[in-house]
């Protein structure tokens, strides 16, 4: 990278921090810390929620899955489907019980129900994948700087982590918010040049006919992922990705902390909405990008012997921009990279400090003042150094990172589903059969990852709720407390009936490319 790319990269950063810093001088609470006053607008929470899971991962990942991966291609779309179908659930069930957690911390909702024992297992659990999934944001991150820079990783990781703790210890849930929604169009501007330019080298030849047509089916009906080998098929992208992004968006402290954070009911369900909405278009981007990449890899043999040359898939993205892109646009795409992993690792490193200070040291949680602000920021430094150890630990893997990032997600996201699902329905179980319930789930998806490799690590996500649930349920001696009532369900319908229209465009558009493909 030149000086002149290397300016533009520093000029964003210095500007990403001068932005934080001056929201720090306006935060006198946690409450603003963390929620930014129950008063962020709903299309900024939104863009926020879409452009936390659709980071760098994505745009470092998916082209990578899409154009190199055995057995990857298209494939990926087919998890789009579950997202608007979680989010009608959600803007149904899970709003107006979410929105009465007091606090910070979303799993104060289950509290009255399952009590203390079971909120502390949720925020364990969340602290253990969240943990592990901001490594893997922090190594895809550090890849493109390490490509960029000639650095080595391990100096890549610690620059990297170092700017993104600076950040999102100063600026807060505020300054998370506002700054995805930049980072989004930076990086989905990005996406689109770079595009753009491999157009552009592909012109004239016949590339693209060359792609194996496999890559280019999006759904795959020829297998379920039940012990017969399909990682990627319909069944478990759909069913798995459902469960996946109900806990997700419905139950991650990264997540839900937006749902919080919104002024109202409505406010929460419009986020959600928009965030489905937004990701799919987005997601289509990246995954159109890999497949030109694909084409590249054909039409520039010494492009593709290079990327072989690295030893990891995850570089073909970081070797495409030094290689291909010209001087300034560089800068630009690499600060939208560095953008979008800021926005994932800074709600990752809010939310883990948000739940760290709530579940452990909850008297200064309640503390309306500075010191109290201090302390979050000292937890917020902290969880940095421990992404940044993380990272290093998954830069020795042999798989995408964004297949990584759902792993690590996929062995916890069902369990926890279990437990508020629990709280919310059932009327037999208590805070003991839940807690059983729950690590029990743990253990049933620890036990198929090392026993059943034929099985999809997609239903990771179903075989985690349900054993949680049928425990959590079974051996539960009742409870004085009444399921929790979700309220007016009125208000959610023109929500929902968006959600859904959106569900049979996706459906349709993935159906036609599979029958012009298959």
């Amino acid at each position: 990278m030149g000086a002149i790319d290397l300016g533009i990269v520093i000029l964003s950063l210095v500007a990403l921090l001068a932005f934080a810093g001056w929201l720090a001088r306006r935060q006198r609470s946690t409450a603003d810390y963390y929620l930014g006053g129950r008063h962020l607008p709903a299309w900024a929470l939104g863009v926020s929620l879409a452009a936390n899971q659709v980071s760098a991962v994505s745009l470092v990942g998916a082209p990578a899955f899409v154009a190199m991966r055995d057995g990857g291609g298209l494939l990926w779309l087919q998890y789009e489907l579950a997202v608007p179908l979680a989010m009608a659930l959600l803007v149904v069930f899970g709003v107006p019980v979410l929105r009465r957690a007091r606090g910070a911390d979303v799993y104060g909702a289950v509290e009255a129900r399952l009590g203390r024992g079971a909120r502390r297992t949720l925020a364990g659990m969340f602290l253990l994948g969240r943990g592990l999934g901001a490594g893997v944001i922090l190594y895809t991150s550090a890849l493109v700087v390490a490509a960029c820079s000639g650095w080595t990783l391990e100096t890549s990781l610690v620059v990297v982590a170092c700017v993104a703790v600076a950040y999102t210890t100063l600026g807060g849930l505020v300054a998370d918010v506002f700054s995805d929604v930049l980072q989004l169009v930076l990086l989905w501007g990005g996406t689109l040049v770079a595009t753009i330019v491999i157009g552009v080298h592909l012109a004239g030849t016949d590339a693209l006919g060359q792609i194996d047509t496999a890559r280019l089916v999006p759904i795959d009906m020829g297998g379920t992922g039940l012990g017969d080998g399909v990682t990627f098929g319909f069944l478990p992208m759909l069913l798995g990705g459902l469960f996946l992004y109900l806990s997700y968006y419905g139950c991650d402290q990264t997540q839900a902390q937006r749902i919080l954070a919104a002024r109202d009911e409505q406010g929460a369900r419009k986020a959600l909405t928009v965030a489905a909405l937004v990701r799919f278009p987005l997601v289509l981007t990246y995954c159109l990008f890999g497949v030109l990449l694909a084409g590249l890899l054909i039409a520039e043999p010494g492009f593709a012997k290079q990327v072989a040359a690295a030893g990891d898939q995850n570089a073909l993205v970081p070797e495409f921009l030094v290689a291909y892109l010209p001087v300034g646009v560089l800068g630009v795409a690499v600060a939208g990279i560095l953008a979008a992993a800021l926005s994932s690792i800074d709600s990752a490193l809010n939310s883990l400090s948000a739940v760290t200070l709530e579940e452990f040291l909850p008297r200064v949680a309640e503390r309306a003042d500075r010191k109290s602000v201090l302390t979050a920021r000292g937890l917020t430094v902290a969880w940095g150094i421990w992404a940044a150890l993380t990272g290093w630990y998954f830069s020795q893997a042999d798989e995408t990172v964004i297949e990584s990032v759902n792993k690590v997600g996929s062995l916890f996201y069902g369990p926890i589903l279990a437990l508020f699902v629990l709280s919310w329905r059932s009327r037999k179980a208590d805070g003991r059969s839940a807690v059983i319930g729950a690590l029990l789930g743990v253990a049933v998806n620890l036990v198929l990852a090392e026993t059943a490799p034929s099985v999809s690590w997609l239903w990771w996500n179903v075989s985690g709720c349900l054993a949680a649930l049928i425990v959590g349920h079974g051996l539960g001696r009742g409870s004085a407390e009444p399921p929790v009532s979700d309220g007016d369900r009125a208000p959610a319908r023109p929500y929902v009936v968006t959600l859904v229209v959106t569900f049979v465009v996706v459906l349709s558009l993935l159906g036609a490319l599979t029958l012009a493909f298959s």
